[in-house]
């Protein structure tokens, strides 16, 4: 199959007739990838069966891994539902259009093959303007996972789709480099008590301000039971990997505790390291303990004869001395490394990495949501320094 690519001209302002075509394809039951404010996704038209059946095929993508449903308006919402609940509703009043997946009961009108065998449906109603207005176009919903081999880094450009997915689908839509660069948060409104099933850019805070109470399901924190049945994308399976094994650097909380204690060994040593290397203004010392010994390890390897690549940060950089290394952004903005997180990880793909190590990031508002893609990706390795 060969692969069209089309490109936007104006992002902010897409013209129809750049769109028409591709939303042909959908309609009649091919597959087009296309940018969306997240990732990009490879779409399909959501009521089609058959289509939804290409998708998984294309990425080879477990079947009962669910797809999301992705409409343009509020009124494209009602036809796919069961039910609108009181939560899904204020939640979609304040986060649509936006990076906001609602789960809700599904109605006969989709197929169990859009939901993975699921009474319930996935739907996101984005706000990037060639997603939106393609969506419009094309008339139906749009199944959309991330348009990648399935298990591999998100795609966050059109030239990575191209590298999984050229001769598998109809068309490729660059609308250029994505804003956020992770997936949409996923938050089940079906039950009784909202959960959040992967976390995001909306925030659970951000959530919390609008429904008060919400949980998080335990996937979030760790592996899911081989025998469940993932109720949303991300839930399951080893996501967002590179070729390479990741390992997470974090630190103990006795490690914690010691390098802030004035006396200890660990105090003194790290006093003495920052000082002599002039960083006790650069850099915050849990920063500095992570990066010191995250080299170490990345060293060691390095001395065995792997190909060794380290994930740091523009605060830690100049702290490691391995050959291949690569800044995902300001520790100081969670924004940045969301952003550049899959893009490195596939970089460190293209240059034959066969280890990473990466630093780790607190787990609050969005940094909840990297280290959520980071523990995927690894595989829930960690070296606990």
């Amino acid at each position: 199959m060969e692969t069209k690519r089309v490109v936007i001209r104006d992002v902010e302002n897409p013209e129809d007739g750049e769109l028409l075509e591709a939303a042909e394809v959908l309609r009649n039951g091919g597959l087009v990838a296309f940018p969306t404010e997240t990732v990009y996704g490879l779409g399909g038209n959501a009521l089609d069966a058959e289509a939804a059946g290409k998708i998984y095929a294309a990425k080879g993508r477990p079947s009962d891994n669910p797809l999301i449903a992705h409409i343009s308006c509020m009124e494209e919402l009602e036809p796919l539902v069961k039910e609108v609940t009181q939560a899904g509703r204020m939640l979609a009043e304040r986060f649509w259009p936006g990076p906001l997946t609602l789960v809700f009961p599904k109605s006969d009108k989709v197929p169990c093959e859009t939901t993975g065998g699921l009474g319930t449906v996935a739907v996101r109603m984005p706000s990037d303007p060639v997603a939106n207005r393609l969506i419009r176009l094309t008339g139906v919903p749009v199944a959309a996972p991330s348009a990648n081999i399935s298990g591999r880094p998100s795609p966050t450009t059109a030239e990575h789709v191209w590298q999984d997915l050229a001769g598998k689908i109809e068309m490729i839509v660059d609308g250029g480099p994505v804003g956020i660069g992770l997936e949409s948060t996923i938050v089940d409104v079906s039950g009784d008590e909202p959960v959040i099933l992967r976390p995001g850019a909306i925030t659970k805070e951000m959530i919390g301000d609008i429904l008060g109470n919400v949980e998080i399901d335990p996937a979030i924190t760790g592996p899911m039971k081989a025998n469940v049945r993932p109720k949303a994308p991300g839930m399951k399976y080893r996501h967002y990997a590179p070729k390479g094994d990741l390992v997470l650097v974090e630190l103990k909380e006795e490690t914690i505790r010691e390098l802030y204690r004035p006396g200890s060994a660990l105090y003194k040593e790290v006093s003495r390291k920052m000082g002599e290397w002039g960083k006790s203004w650069k850099i915050d010392r849990e920063s500095f303990y992570m990066a010191w010994k995250a080299n170490q390890e990345a060293l060691a390897m390095e001395k065995q004869g792997r190909r060794v690549g380290v994930i740091c940060t523009e605060e830690t950089a100049e702290e490691y001395t391995v050959k291949v290394k690569r800044s995902i952004g300001k520790r100081s903005s969670a924004g940045s490394i969301a952003h550049n997180l899959y893009a490195v990880l596939r970089e460190f793909d293209d240059l034959g990495v066969d280890v990473i190590y990466s630093e780790s990031f607190a787990e609050d508002h969005l940094g909840q949501a990297i280290m959520n893609r980071l523990n995927k990706a690894a595989g829930y390795r960690v070296l606990w320094v």
